[in-house]
């Protein structure tokens, strides 16, 4: 845990709790901070009590984000979640709020509640899908629940306008965030957002998303394959297609240690049959969207290797590479597609690993 996790928590158990007992009247709750992970950016704390439905505290704490940047992910929750969106619905507070302001020594915390999803994560359940039916049928209701939520976006309209795509992923941020050594795979970073920014931006194709759909963000009912979706926190106006390929992604995770290529084709193939038939159940997407793809997963890449810089940065810690993000930054600097899953590059031994590389 960084720091300045450190010192939030301490200020949540000392001040925060009791201020937020009162706020959504949580009295005979007990609170049980859930550890950050590394890039996190919010304190998360469980809330229990007998004979009542659980409850999941958000803090934020990052001077990064203001009031309205929380409203704006939070109404946007709320919208899916009161037009049959299967999202963890955001609680208001007594005073009718979707998220507080509190303040303490010079610094600000913005607290929000919700109703935690129902079922737990597949990780949790050692990533086996419920007994007697078919895993195919879990992929068929990722791309459904996702469809439905997407669909849903097609008609929202916003009170409080969530940031864009182009925002934080632009020309002037890769050059700030990432060191001079990287100039190669800064230039190709470049020719990708030029790509982008030449794509349809319509309604149809382009809304709200959730920016991180996957196992580590919805819960899964084993008694009927529900799933429900949660922390929109990454939440922003970006191309549906950008949820789908993160998707595939996540997808590779299931057959990753398979030694043959074909087989590794063979599976995502249908892996992803399976999820655009439940994504399509819900919402249109059109074959040029879909022949995009391999793009998508470079935009992928990008996201996760300026969120790797930004939490080195945010960490105070030198500028590095492991093994993980320099087979990233190998698979954007020689265009390799499909996160190099397909390519010599890949080792079943050591998934989506290469060599250290410095800066």
């Amino acid at each position: 845990m960084s720091t300045a996790f450190q010192a939030a928590a301490k200020t949540a158990e000392k001040m925060l709790i009791p201020k937020i007992v009162e706020l959504y009247e949580l009295k005979g709750y007990s609170f049980s901070q859930i550890p950050p992970h590394d890039g996190g950016r919010n304190l998360v704390y469980t809330c229990k009590k007998a004979g009542e439905k659980e409850k999941i505290i958000r803090i934020g704490f990052l001077s990064d984000r203001k009031k309205e940047d929380f409203l704006s992910e939070l109404e946007y929750v709320r919208y899916l979640y009161d037009h049959g969106g299967s999202v963890s619905n955001v609680v208001d507070s007594q005073k009718g709020n979707l998220v507080e302001e509190i303040a303490y020594e010079n610094q600000t915390f913005f607290v929000s509640l919700f109703e935690r999803a129902r079922g737990k994560k597949l990780a949790e359940n050692h990533y086996r899908y419920r007994d007697g039916a078919p895993i195919a049928e879990y992929f068929y209701n990722c791309g459904k629940t996702l469809g439905k939520l997407h669909h849903l976006s097609k008609e929202y309209k916003p009170v409080h306008r969530r940031y864009d795509f182009f925002d934080k992923y632009n020309r002037a941020y890769i050059v700030q965030l990432l060191p001079d050594s990287l100039s190669l795979v800064k230039e190709k970073l470049f020719q990708l957002l030029k790509t982008l920014e030449g794509l349809n931006r319509s309604s149809g194709h382009y809304g709200m998303v959730h920016f991180d759909y996957s196992d580590g963000n919805y819960h899964v009912d084993f008694e009927n394959g529900n799933i429900t979706v949660f922390d929109f926190d990454n939440s922003c106006f970006c191309w549906y297609m950008y949820d789908l390929a993160n998707l595939w992604t996540i997808g590779a995770g299931w057959i990753r240690f398979e030694k043959d290529n074909s087989k590794r084709r063979e599976f995502m193939d249908d892996y992803f049959e399976n999820v655009l038939d439940g994504y399509r159940s819900e919402t249109e997407i059109d074959d040029f969207m879909l022949e995009q793809l391999p793009l998508f997963i470079q935009a992928i890449l990008m996201e996760n290797m300026i969120d790797a810089f930004e939490v080195m940065r945010n960490n105070g810690e030198e500028a590095k590479c492991d093994e993980e993000l320099s087979y990233l930054i190998k698979c954007l600097e020689e265009d390799i597609p499909y996160k190099g899953f397909f390519h010599e590059i890949y080792s079943c031994e050591a998934p989506f690993e290469y060599e250290e590389r410095k800066i």
